[in-house]
């Protein structure tokens, strides 16, 4: 199964029929994917699940029905165990963005990174999962795939936010106050901080 977020609502594909009464089922060969998006970004829709009985051709199918944007993006510790997050759009992010020409993903997410926070001295851990939203531009509707990394700095001056790129704060965040920053963040943004859950176990314990 993968999550794509609408409006920061779950938009499940799924190969598996599940017993529920709260969502609503849509063959994703068949549905009107603009529709679907349309409802969701309008409150008509709280989630929904697109089928198709074959789980390898569930995000091939729909990227043949929406324009697709790679990106990269880092969650970035120190040597405090704190994490690096970002304010944009009134809410707590992690620092992305897009893939440029003949750019390795690895390029991409460094080069992000340090672009909307200032923070160099970066090396990635480890790969991390991807996420999918659906984002609207220009009047058109397209699904962003980002690959994110675990990285590490040893970047000991200040911050400085992206300000043409629309962020307004940049913050090294203590593990024990995470929460409150998380509360008012994104549902894929969530997802990758439950990936990194057993490492910041250890950042708290230490």
């Amino acid at each position: 199964m993968y999550k794509v977020f609408v409006n920061d609502k779950p938009l499940f594909l799924t190969n598996v029929i599940e017993k529920e009464t709260d969502f609503q089922l849509f063959l994703l060969e068949a549905v009107d994917i603009k529709d679907i998006i349309v409802k969701l970004y309008k409150n008509k829709i709280q989630k929904c699940f697109l089928y198709h009985a074959d789980e390898e051709k569930l995000l091939k199918s729909l990227k043949a029905k929406i324009p697709k944007e790679k990106a990269g993006g880092g969650f970035v510790t120190n040597h405090k165990g704190e994490i690096l997050m970002i304010f944009r759009n009134g809410k707590w992010d992690l620092p992305k963005g897009g893939q440029e020409k003949n750019e390795k993903m690895r390029q991409t997410a460094l080069r992000e990174v340090e672009e909307e926070t200032g923070i160099g001295n970066l090396k990635i851990m480890e790969k991390l999962s991807k996420t999918y939203h659906v984002f609207k531009r220009n009047g058109r509707y397209k699904l962003k795939i980002t690959q994110w990394y675990w990285m590490h700095s040893s970047f000991v001056g200040v911050p400085v936010a992206q300000m043409e790129e629309g962020i307004e704060q940049v913050k090294w965040v203590p593990v024990h106050q995470l929460d409150s920053y998380l509360d008012n963040s994104y549902q894929n943004i969530l997802l990758i901080f439950e990936e990194m859950q057993s490492k910041l176990s250890l950042m708290k314990t230490n």
